[in-house]
């Protein structure tokens, strides 16, 4: 059993992956029984073909050269390659699949594919190919023709042929035994690695997002009850009363959140207008509303990951256990497919969120005037502020909203109508690294502006320790603008920094 935490340090942080003896043996006694059981037996490709063509037998002198022939002609997928990071998590995932002891493999290829984990030799994997089932046959595709030795690899930050790659590490080609071919090419493995690196910078992204909404909260001098434990707790849902207290910890130690009950509630108003907001506005005040539901989102679709890490995800599946060899779909990717769709929608959700507290520092008729337009600091009418940052950030969130169609139900026959419905789970999972990436964007001027409204109000030393630190990495940064000139690699520069916080 690999945890989503275990996954989270062999990606980013470097740390191996390895393989205990007693699961290597249930590996190897499920190859044993599969070369046993497949005597004189019909056995999906092992002596059949594949998809449709599983009606015609392959005869015993032709099995070996089937295996190479699923690899080499799935090998056709098209696009810009996938990152470095999410191969790793493809192959990890893969590997895990493998460790299950159901798919009848060698132990050859999980050592194979460890090798390939731990070294750093990234196969090359387009980004457009699967439909989701039999799961992502063709990008896995990719990697088995890199395990055999053909394709390239992304190694030491260079494309380089792979059995070149592969003499330089002593490493010898999988070979195949029975049905390695197969195996190699038929399961979930990329779309749940690319839904793993996207559940890091999502959960990263949520972080960020109650980070800021306490900052925004302290710039407008909210009422601190918006986060209160009771007011929460009464609503019950526990991602609200999660996002409620970790807002409560960060403003702790905040001299920017007046209690109500000492400016309200002590009898000493007789004013007809109130001259400070009784209540802020929804993108300010409804949080822990907002934000929980996106919480037990993002809960859900990882512990849907670390599941499908944990599964055996080919077909057949091979249980010497009890015995027998069961065909099915457990290659379909629905449960990807939907929770990508899910986390897509959620980080959506931020954004807009993001977006509304965006205009709330740059709308001097919705701040109350606290603030110049755009948070101006120069001539107003010869200076502009951060007013062009808001097309960019508007223009982003729009399309997020656009990509947030459930990618999950346009499903499309293929493969002869034998695939007849389908989870497009690797392009959900794609859209969502798309939506991902417009967050980091959108979040990053969304920093700069608060920024921006702390210096405009000179509050550094009264917002809270958790909000001034990050404004101080942030002055590392960026600096406040008065004079206008160029935001871009400002930009740049934040969503970097943005990113090495998964």
């Amino acid at each position: 059993m690999i945890t989503f935490e275990e996954i989270r340090d062999i990606l980013v942080d470097g740390k191996p992956m390895t393989v205990d003896e007693q699961t290597l043996q249930r590996v190897k006694d499920c190859h044993a029984f599969l070369r046993q059981f497949a005597n004189d037996r019909i056995i999906y490709g092992i002596n059949t073909g594949f998809g449709p063509m599983a009606q015609w037998r392959v005869e015993d002198a032709h099995l070996e050269e089937l295996q190479y022939n699923i690899i080499r002609s799935h090998a056709t997928g098209a696009g810009e390659p996938l990152s470095d990071l999410d191969v790793k998590a493809a192959m990890i995932a893969r590997a895990g699949s493998f460790l299950q002891a159901r798919s009848g493999v060698h132990e050859e290829i999980v050592h194979l594919l460890l090798s390939f984990i731990n070294k750093g030799i990234y196969p090359f994997i387009p980004r457009h190919g699967s439909v989701g089932a039999s799961g992502d046959l063709v990008q896995l595709a990719h990697i088995a023709l890199c395990l055999i030795g053909e394709g390239k690899v992304h190694y030491q930050g260079v494309w380089r042929p792979t059995q070149e790659v592969l003499r330089e590490c002593g490493l010898t080609p999988m070979r195949i035994h029975i049905r390695e071919g197969l195996s190699a090419t038929n399961g979930t493995s990329v779309m749940t690695g690319i839904g793993a690196v996207n559940q890091l910078h999502a959960e990263n992204l949520l972080r960020l997002a109650v980070i800021c909404s306490v900052w925004m909260n302290e710039i407008a001098e909210s009422y601190d009850d918006l986060m209160s434990e009771p007011l929460n707790a009464a609503r019950r849902h526990e991602g609200q009363q999660v996002i409620a207290a970790m807002m409560r910890d960060i403003a702790k130690d905040s001299n920017r959140l007046p209690k109500r009950e000492h400016a309200l509630y002590d009898g000493g108003h007789t004013e007809q207008v109130f001259a400070k907001k009784v209540q802020a506005y929804y993108s300010l005040r409804c949080i822990p509303q907002i934000l929980g539901p996106i919480w037990e989102t993002l809960q859900n679709a990882k512990r849907i990951l670390e599941e499908e890490f944990n599964a055996a995800s080919d077909n057949p599946i091979v249980d010497y256990e009890v015995g027998n060899v069961f065909h099915g779909g457990n290659f379909h990717g629905d449960y990807i497919s939907l929770e990508e769709d899910k986390v897509k929608i959620a980080v959506t959700r931020m954004v807009m969120t993001a977006e509304r507290q965006l205009n709330y520092l740059f709308h001097d008729r919705i701040n109350d005037g606290i603030m110049p337009p755009f948070l101006n600091r120069g001539v107003l009418g010869l200076n502009y502020g951060m007013q062009a940052c808001q097309f960019t950030a508007t223009s982003t969130t729009a399309e997020c909203q656009t990509l947030s169609m459930p990618n999950y139900v346009h499903s499309i026959p293929n493969n002869n109508d034998n695939q007849d419905i389908v989870s497009m789970g690797t392009n959900s999972a794609l859209l969502c690294r798309q939506v991902i990436e417009n967050a980091y964007q959108v979040f990053a001027i969304h920093l700069m502006a608060l920024a921006q409204a702390t210096d405009i109000l000179a509050i550094q030393d009264k917002i809270a320790s958790t909000t001034k630190a990050l404004y101080d990495e942030l002055r590392t940064l960026t600096d406040s603008r008065i004079e206008d000139k160029p935001f871009y690699e400002d930009i740049t520069r934040i969503v970097e920094f943005l990113k090495h916080k998964i």
